[in-house]
């Protein structure tokens, strides 16, 4: 379907001030960028003469609330207990969307994509398992099993149309299993002593938001107050917080209130009655009738849409273009100027052969597997494409700096060698995924 330029409305001054800031967010490699920036910020401010002020103001003490009702926590872990709870419930949304409509809503494209996400874990986190055999580190098996998808598309938009569309959805359908497998590996095995009480508390909010939502209740408000109960139940559970946001997720509302052929009719009537209404002196200020079509079309627009469409499209900037930076800030300040301590080297280690090596040996693996068995590849792909969205799936970054937070929270120094794994063996996998991609063949152009 072709796109339709839309007659002009006026740009004010401002608007052309801000239009390149507005391209420059617009752009899909943005949020990669914005990643990388908050993650260089972070290692040279932990490597540099005020190396004390970053953990110190991570470490501070925030509050929240007041006598007995207050929640006090250091900075760090509001960053990663609250913020990362709003990236996972929109990770969350992005799940519901892809089983409902998307490449994992039939079995025919979600084998493929599956089966090479469950070798793109199972794999890294066997090497990483074989080199931490017996070691005080063995915790942080679940390091190397995510892929950020962020960086990973963002590296794909650089390579714009010499990738094939269809490597496009393969690894976002694989980085939404990957997210998928994290978020069992936090919840089944990164929770701390489990209060029965705190976690039927917050099972009550889930079963509410459920129940809203068979109701017919799609007010925004009702489901972000609903889910500030969940997570800080949950928090108190001593299941990870996160895990809450992906639970609330699944409660949004997924249907439409105006089906397509009812908005069609509504919304030509109204744009009738906005033309009668408008003469050539009128004005929507003076004009009761013209602004009643306004918001009559505002309404009917609202209720054509899905609660989870609105929300993850509002989210999204929030997510990409703040949570995750400040994220990044708050997690990759590791001082390089010792090294990797000894007791820290297995967890490093297994890391880095995790995220450089196991991914796209899983990956890969599993490809060849279902293809072998299938019809062959799709169109325009060969091996090499699936070999470079292997390695870009080594790039772990975001959900592996989280997974190590939690294994190595207690042990600063494997944690400090597990995030310099992830940092280094993340650049050498985007490095070249980048370069397999650009010598693949490039797809051919449609015909005619």
């Amino acid at each position: 379907m072709a796109i339709r330029r839309f007659i002009s409305c006026g740009v004010e001054p401002i608007e052309q001030v801000l239009m390149p800031f507005q391209e420059f967010f617009r752009s899909k490699s943005t949020s990669g960028i914005l990643l990388i920036a908050g993650a260089l910020a972070a290692l040279v401010w932990a490597n540099s003469p005020w190396a004390d002020s970053y953990d110190a103001l991570w470490g501070t003490e925030f509050t929240v609330g007041f006598g007995g009702a207050a929640l006090s926590k250091p900075v760090i872990l509001w960053v990663n207990d609250g913020l990362m709870a709003l990236f996972f419930f929109v990770v969350g949304l992005e799940i519901k969307r892809e089983f409902l409509v998307g490449e994992l809503s039939t079995r025919s494209h979600a084998v493929l994509p599956l089966a090479a996400a469950i070798g793109g874990m199972v794999v890294p986190a066997s090497l990483f398992a074989l080199v931490n055999q017996g070691e005080p580190s063995m915790a942080g098996w679940g390091i190397p099993m995510a892929t950020d998808i962020a960086f990973a598309l963002g590296i794909l938009a650089l390579l714009g149309d010499r990738v094939p569309y269809q490597i496009k959805i393969f690894l976002t359908a694989v980085a939404i299993v990957d997210d998928i497998g994290s978020i069992l590996v936090i919840a089944l095995f990164y929770t701390a002593d489990i209060s029965l009480i705190m976690l039927g508390l917050g099972a009550l909010c889930l079963v509410l938001a459920f129940v809203a939502n068979r109701m017919g209740v799609r007010t925004p408000v009702f489901y972000a107050l609903v889910g500030c109960l969940l997570w800080f139940f949950v928090l108190k559970s001593g299941v990870h917080s996160t895990v809450a946001g992906v639970l609330m997720a699944f409660a949004i509302p997924a249907r439409t209130r105006c089906e397509a052929g009812a908005y069609s009719v509504n919304a030509a009537r109204l744009i009738d009655d906005y033309r009668e209404a408008a003469g050539p002196d009128e004005s929507v200020l003076t004009n009761q009738d013209m602004h009643s079509a306004l918001l009559s079309m505002q309404r009917i627009t609202t209720r054509a849409q899905t609660p989870l469409q609105r929300l993850e499209h509002g989210l999204h900037p929030l997510v990409d273009y703040v949570v995750m930076p400040v994220f990044a800030l708050a997690n990759a300040g590791v001082s390089l100027s010792g090294g990797i301590p000894a007791p820290a080297v297995p967890a490093a280690l297994g890391t880095a052969l995790g995220l450089v090596l196991g991914k796209p040996l899983g990956i890969v693996l599993m490809v060849l597997f279902i293809i072998h068995f299938s019809e062959g590849y799709p169109r325009g792909v060969t091996l090499r494409h699936f070999i470079g969205a292997g390695l870009l799936g080594g790039i772990g970054f975001t959900m592996s700096l989280f997974i190590a937070t939690l294994a190595f929270g207690h042990a600063p120094g494997l944690l400090a060698g597990a995030k310099t794994a992830v940092l280094g063996a993340s650049l050498i996998a985007g490095i070249a995924g980048y370069l397999v991609l650009r010598a693949a063949p490039a797809p051919e152009p449609p015909a005619g």
